[in-house]
């Protein structure tokens, strides 16, 4: 027969064990936000919003006030854009995908011009680095659509 304090002990555990499992779970998924660790609204590797990509601008680029004013609208018109054009379900995914490059293309020039030279390098190397992990993620074909587009 058990004992009255061993069932007490093993009911004790059974009941803890959810809790320990969620914690658990909770420990694993720590720190699995998405890039420089921003969760945005698509998940944690969903787009930052236009606010948080100007902080890490401003982080990475040491952008003066003056220089944030004039970025912060131009990152907020590419997201509408963008939003607009994602809620457009007509579109067939590479005219979608063309528009969404020239889109960033676009704000990428309004943002250069915002930066002084040594700035525009730094934002040069990181847009490079950026299509570089984008290329590699496709595994260098360009995903299903065919090779990579310039």
């Amino acid at each position: 027969m058990i004992s009255k304090r061993r069932c007490t002990w093993i009911l004790s555990l059974l009941l803890a064990m959810p809790f320990l499992a969620g914690s658990a779970a909770a420990a694993q998924n720590q720190g699995r936000g998405g890039p420089r660790g921003q969760a945005g609204p698509g998940g944690p590797r969903g787009p930052m919003s236009p606010d948080n990509r100007l902080k890490q601008m401003t982080k990475d680029f040491n952008l003066t006030s003056d220089q944030q004013a004039k970025i912060k609208p131009i990152l907020a018109d590419e997201q509408k854009k963008m939003h607009d054009l994602m809620s457009d379900t007509s579109a067939d995914r590479q005219s979608m995908r063309s528009k969404m490059q020239q889109i960033r293309q676009d704000a990428n020039t309004q943002i250069r011009a915002a930066l002084n030279d040594k700035q525009k390098e730094k934002f040069d190397k990181q847009e490079q680095e950026r299509q570089e992990r984008m290329q590699n993620r496709r595994g260098g074909m360009g995903g299903p659509g065919g090779p990579p587009q310039n």
